[in-house]
Parts: C-alpha cells; sequence; structure tokens
C-alpha cells in the first residue's frame, strides 16, 4: 500500500468515527470519491524515520488530515460530507452594488418558480425572505403558513411575532436579521380550509438551492435552524429537535445553531422551555460576540 493511499485510508477513518461520535448514521459520498477510493494500490518501499520520535505519516494524517495527504487525495476526503456540510466557497465577497443586483434577480427567479406545479396553483404569493442582506444573523424556517403566504412575508403570524419578541430581546431587529424558509411555497393542503402540513422532503430538495444562494450571497456569521423540519431540511437529520437543540452544527461552512420552533412555544408556554430556546439564542449570542446583560442572561429563570 503507497504512503499517500495509507495516509487517506487512515483520514478518511478518522472523519467517518468522528461523524460517528457526533450521532451521524448516514453520510453522501460523491462518485468522484468512490472512483478515487476504486482506483488499485500502488506498493512502495516504506522509507526509514530519520529519528525514532519523528510521526510516521499516518500519525500525521490522523492528527491534521489535510495537511499531510498530496492535494489531489485531500480534495477527495473534502467529498464525504453530510447534506449541507459542503465545503465553504472561498470567492472574495461581492461589492455593496453587485451583491444587491445579485439578490434582487434571485428574488425574481424565485417569485417566478413554478417548479412545484401543485404548490405554485395553490399559493397566493411566494414567500422569499425579509431582512438585511448584511445580516450576521440568519433564521431559516420551514415553510409560509396562511398569513405569510397572504402577506408573502416569512414568520408574520402569531409564531412570527414571538420570534420578533426574541429578535428584540436579543438587543435587535427584524431588519438587522434575515429571516427565510426551506420552501418559498405555503405547502398545498387540498380538502382543508385551514392548518398546515410539513413539506415533504422532495418539495424541500426542488426549493432549497435558492436557500442555498440567499445563504451564499448573505454570508451569515450564524444560522439558526427554527423546529426540527428546518433541520431537516437543512441538515438530512432525523433524530428529533429535543436532542439536537441547544448544540452547534455546521451548515455550507457557517456554524448552525438549532432550537424550538416559536410555534412550539406558543403549544407548550412552560418557563423552562422558553428558557431552553433563550439558552441557545444566549449562545448565538457570544458566538457573534454581542454584549449580553445580566437583565438578558436571567430571563426565563425562576426567581
Amino acid at each position: 500500500m503507497s504512503d499517500a493511499y495509507g495516509q487517506l485510508l487512515d483520514a478518511t477513518i478518522q472523519h467517518l468515527e468522528d461523524l460517528k461520535a457526533r450521532g451521524v448514521r448516514h453520510v453522501v459520498v460523491s462518485p468522484e470519491a468512490l472512483r478515487a477510493l476504486a482506483q488499485p494500490v500502488v506498493a512502495s518501499t516504506p522509507k526509514p524515520n530519520s529519528s525514532l520520535g519523528a510521526k510516521s505519516p499516518i500519525q500525521s494524517a490522523i492528527r491534521n488530515p489535510q495537511s499531510a495527504i498530496p492535494a489531489p487525495l485531500a480534495e477527495q476526503v473534502s467529498l464525504l460530507t453530510l447534506p449541507g456540510e459542503t465545503v465553504p466557497s472561498q470567492s472574495p465577497p461581492l461589492d455593496p452594488q453587485a451583491k444587491a443586483a445579485a439578490f434582487a434577480a434571485l428574488r425574481e427567479r424565485a417569485l417566478a418558480c413554478v417548479k412545484c406545479e401543485h404548490l405554485a396553483s395553490s399559493r397566493k404569493n411566494v414567500v422569499f425572505g425579509v431582512g438585511s442582506i448584511d445580516a450576521q444573523i440568519m433564521f431559516v424556517g420551514e415553510a409560509p403558513g396562511g398569513d405569510e403566504d397572504e402577506q408573502g412575508e416569512p414568520f408574520v403570524g402569531k409564531a412570527g411575532q414571538l420570534l420578533t419578541k426574541i429578535i428584540q430581546a436579543m438587543g435587535l431587529q427584524r431588519a438587522d436579521v434575515y429571516i427565510g424558509n426551506i420552501l418559498k411555497c405555503r405547502p398545498d393542503t387540498p380538502g382543508q380550509t385551514a392548518g398546515n402540513r410539513k413539506p415533504t422532503t422532495d418539495e424541500m430538495a426542488t426549493c432549497i438551492p435558492y436557500l442555498h444562494e440567499q445563504v451564499d450571497l448573505i454570508r451569515p456569521k450564524v444560522i439558526v435552524a427554527l423546529g426540527a423540519t428546518a433541520v431537516e431540511g437543512l441538515l438530512g437529520k432525523t433524530i428529533g429537535i429535543t436532542k439536537l437543540r441547544g448544540t452547534w452544527k455546521t451548515y455550507r461552512g457557517i456554524p448552525l445553531m438549532p432550537t424550538y420552533h416559536p410555534a412550539y412555544l406558543l403549544r407548550n408556554q412552560a418557563m423552562s422551555e422558553k428558557r431552553k430556546v433563550w439558552e441557545d439564542m444566549l449562545a448565538v449570542m457570544e458566538k457573534l460576540g454581542m454584549p449580553v446583560s445580566q437583565k438578558q442572561r436571567n430571563y426565563f429563570l425562576k426567581s
């Protein structure tokens, strides 16, 4: 087995063990990575270490996989990724005018989208998103509800009003952050006069490229995923929001905080549940280096 192949194999095993320790049970492997791993192994004569204390290439690969692997093979390691954990783009940021123009063009494409015919035929408005395109924080929900479909803006119903209060408690305004959804159209509810339904996996997969472009243009420093469906759409995780909330994840190279959907807090108004969401927001504020007062730290604690 060649040194490079052995290093790649060890680094891959270490990467998979790290994912397993985080509770991941499925990974996406690109066709390119599979072809690379299927290449025949070329034997090579091992070179003696220059000193007894020197680290072997395998040890170096385990401690720092990318540094010890030649560039083409290092690229293959990066192809072992989870949904939403793509390697972040290294392209330079757009100037303000170009960014605004690109965002406006993206919005126009989304507003005219009819990829999901059943959703396009039943919607009143495409709910693209709202807020600052220079926001440090991006909140992502699952899909518009009736109020959002009516007004064309995300999170404007009762759950949205609660989200606004949460944002204000952080010392911010809605205009300071960006708010969007996995789906830009309200999931249709044939035969129902009221109520909502969860987006399907196919619907989320069809619509999420718009969100990808929003994230890549805004480049927030933190993403907050609101509720289990949003987490599933972003990360592909289905182990439950109760276990995931409060633990940092990564989405497109950006720190992501899963937390409960505001609608959950409307159904369960226990102080303990409100505190959990607030602790998640405190973690977000600390991640961004925002000032946190003692009053804020004490919100929803028992007196």
